[in-house]
């Protein structure tokens, strides 16, 4: 029978996705294993393939749908010897989509069946463009708002406030682009004696993916709800490079770079101080037995966290091997959820960009990050003696609720004894 293709949950937190792209059309035969499309998740653009045999009968969502739901009919299968009327048929059974989903004009459905939908003026025939909406200004506190099931939907995933907003729709209503334009700092364009506080420069409206709007809400999320504390350290790291070039002389199979032994070395330190290697979850913590280490990578539009996991139970070349293969795929959005679902603790490095010190906000439920700065040669005092090394500065932000200053501090001087004698790491 008709095998029906619902839009999957490709990372564990993805409730909707937007279909970015079909690679396949009605009538094309497909295989177990055959990439049917690009779905863009909370996290990255992901490839969706097939695990049964047939025909393309029917696609049902067209690419650029944004919002699907997870388990929504996007298309449908046809095994040997099946005609469309089967694709039909599976179609018709499907649940009925929601039409947030489609992308939004100015005569949209009314939000509820007593507020009929304003009609929309039909543009000249000639006109390549329709003239813009008036804008309405934000509805005063108390009064009703008028606005789209679509344009609340983004407003509150945004955090913002829709009586806030001004609407560009037909009699003011407030519509998706309205909710996507408007900036919470220009508060509806305040006015200060006549001039507005936004000012006239020229822009462009960025549309938000998946993957940017879930870093701007969890980490959003994180910096209300989270107390951050900051403890920084400056490491030397001549002994490290020495073993660094050491190492790496030995073979040319591998090149182990310093962030190898930040990982390592951060990995090794959550075993020696137990108490950091932590996540506060409500009534209870969780202390792992095991260093699972997330490795921030910049990706196109936004960053995604791969694991390392077991980094503690590792040498430094395959901690190398395999962040480079998790960096490559992350790039190439071919990361598996379980591949960056997790972790106990996190990293991230700036240095190879040139910053020297920064804070990083925590990824929760994870109770610290360590922000790696640039190694450089600055002055320091030896023996009262002033000399020149090579100098790094990491910044530990931990979450206070499970983790406390003391414990901080202990685990940052593990993490710098290990990286200032990288030897510690082998006993």
């Amino acid at each position: 029978m008709a095998i029906a293709l619902t839009m999957p949950a490709l990372s564990p937190t993805m409730e909707t996705g937007t279909l970015a792209k079909w690679l396949v059309k009605v009538g094309d035969e497909v295989e177990s294993g055959t990439i049917l499309a690009e779905i863009e998740t909370d996290k990255a653009t992901m490839e969706f393939e097939s695990i049964d045999d047939g025909v393309v009968g029917k696609i049902l969502v067209d690419e650029g749908t944004e919002n699907v739901a997870v388990g929504e009919l996007i298309a449908v299968l046809l095994e040997e010897g099946e005609d469309a009327s089967a694709a039909d048929s599976i179609a018709a059974d499907a649940p009925a989509t929601k039409p947030a989903a489609k992308p939004e004009t100015s005569a949209e459905a009314p939000e509820t069946a007593s507020e009929p939908a304003p009609a929309a003026a039909p543009a000249p025939a000639t006109e390549k463009k329709a003239a813009p909406q008036p804008v309405v200004a934000a509805a005063p506190k108390g009064e009703r708002v008028f606005a789209s099931p679509l344009a609340r939907r983004i407003a509150e995933q945004s955090g913002y406030d829709i009586s806030q907003i001004s609407g560009s729709g037909p009699r003011g209503r407030i519509i998706k682009r309205d909710v996507e334009a408007y900036s919470p700092s220009s508060a509806a364009t305040a006015f200060a004696g006549g001039v507005s506080l936004e000012g006239d420069a020229p822009y462009d409206v960025v549309k938000l993916s998946n993957m940017r709007k879930t870093i701007a809400k969890r980490l959003t999320e994180s910096k209300q709800t989270v107390p951050h504390f900051y403890l920084s350290v400056d490491i030397e790291l001549d002994n490290l490079l020495a073993a660094r070039k050491q190492l790496n002389a030995m073979s040319d199979e591998y090149k182990i770079s310093v962030n190898d032994f930040v990982i390592k070395a951060c990995a090794a330190g959550l075993m020696k101080v137990p108490a950091a290697n932590v996540q506060f979850m409500g009534d209870v913590m969780h202390q792992f037995k095991r260093a699972d280490i997330s490795v921030a990578v910049a990706i196109d539009g936004g960053l995604i966290t791969p694991v390392v996991r077991g980094a503690d139970q590792k040498g430094l070349r395959q901690i190398s091997e395999e962040t480079k293969d998790l960096a490559k795929r992350a790039h190439e959005g071919k990361l598996a959820p379980e591949e960056y679902a997790g972790g106990t603790f996190s990293i991230s490095n700036m240095g190879m960009m040139g910053v020297k010190q920064f804070d990083a906000v925590i990824n929760p439920p994870q109770a610290a990050i360590l922000a790696v700065g640039a190694g450089e040669q600055r002055p320091v005092v030896k023996n009262g003696e002033l000399a020149v090394a090579t100098v790094m500065t990491v910044t530990l932000s931990c979450d206070h609720r499970a983790i406390d200053g003391a414990v901080g501090a202990e685990y940052l001087a593990a993490v710098k004894m290990f990286l200032e004698q990288p030897s510690a790491m082998l006993l």
